[in-house]
């Protein structure tokens, strides 16, 4: 595999009522960005006017009207919608969400067909972006209907990577989704995450338990007892290196955590309030397990500081970052399996003379 001199980033600006707008126009106002990347931004260039206006920013930017004509050293900006849209920002509107969705939709599809490396996403609006077309309960399951294989919601900062078993559901729906199915596949998509996009040989997973104090044997539930340790000690056979259930209510707070390369979450917010109080500003939210790479920030649309230049874009920043250094881990992962698959293959024609 030929190694990419400059990785191509396509970014989804959000809803346009919110600060995605702002924070990809302040990670890129310092023009080094552009020595890491060519980013093309796929948007309307009378939108982003808008804000660089209203910010009163002046972060340079490329129109361009076809995906081949990315140049780089630029901030491109591909236009994909000429409608006038009326911006009302800090507001959330179905024409805010509608242009979200018309911008992820051809991020996605210049990253399917190859014409962007990796998926930089803004945050949209989970309830306005719904639609004929987006009837998803966010980025991650939009994603995995559009990209092959099977998503994971991973929040990573550091060596800190918690990943959900499961994602966008009620509370009330969690404890009859938990199967020893689901579990194994979300160990296994960590497992191949951590050794392919993080370069981790051998990778030591925590698995946290469903039920306060892992249910205390059956006295305050019993899924831990009968569904979740039975599956992990089966996944171990394997050869996997994966621990638990743990009681979730102190393995951060013992920094338990830091004996692990990846920890798994029974639900959303089991995961990521711990998460986001460790990590906050600064994680990144990647959707390990597809075969394009995407990553985000960790927080959302932020309507209530919308266009008053209060964002706060490191997180947007180390989103961009992580999509650049997990697509240059995967390159070096296949390359070594593709080496050592020749030297197998010599090996095998030595041995048949």
């Amino acid at each position: 595999m030929k190694k990419k001199d400059k990785i191509k980033v396509g970014i989804s600006v959000g809803d346009l009522n919110g600060i995605g707008i702002e924070i990809i126009l302040k990670s890129f106002e310092d023009s080094r960005m552009l020595d890491f990347c060519t980013p093309v931004i796929f948007a309307s260039s009378k939108v982003v006017s808008f804000h660089k206006k209203a910010l009163e920013l002046n972060t340079g930017i490329h129109g361009i009207d076809h995906i081949d004509k990315m140049v780089p050293q630029k901030l491109n900006l591909l236009n994909v919608w000429k409608d006038m849209v009326d911006v009302e920002l800090g507001k959330p509107t179905k024409n805010s969400g509608k242009y979200a969705l018309l911008s992820l939709e051809n991020a996605t599809e210049a990253l399917k067909k190859g014409d962007v490396d990796v998926l930089v996403t803004a945050p949209i609006d989970k309830n306005n972006i719904q639609s004929d077309t987006f009837s998803f309960k966010g980025h991650t399951e939009f994603l995995e209907s559009k990209l092959e294989g099977e998503a994971l919601m991973i929040l990573c900062s550091g060596d800190l990577r918690v990943g959900l078993i499961t994602g966008h559901i009620p509370i009330s729906k969690v404890a009859e989704e938990i199967s020893a199915e689901l579990i194994r596949k979300k160990v296994n998509i960590m497992y191949k995450s951590l050794e392919e996009d993080f370069n981790i040989a051998k990778p030591k997973i925590a698995v946290l338990g469903l039920n306060p104090h892992c249910g205390d044997h059956g006295v305050i539930g019993t899924e831990d007892d009968e569904i979740v340790r039975p599956t992990l000690l089966d996944i171990q056979k394997d050869g996997k290196i994966v621990y638990g259930p743990y009681p979730a209510d102190s393995f951060f707070g013992n920094e338990s955590y830091k004996g692990f390369d990846g920890i798994l979450a029974m639900y959303h917010d089991q995961g990521l309030t711990a998460f986001k109080t460790l990590a906050f500003g600064n994680g990144v939210n990647f959707t390990a397990g597809l075969q394009k790479i995407r990553t985000s920030p960790d927080h959302g649309t932020a309507y209530e500081i919308a266009g008053k230049g209060k964002a706060e874009f490191s997180s947007f920043m180390e989103a961009i970052f992580m999509a650049i250094k997990l697509f240059r881990h995967r390159e070096e992962y296949y390359d070594l399996m593709e080496n050592k698959l020749e030297i197998q293959k010599e090996k095998k024609k030595q041995y048949s003379k």
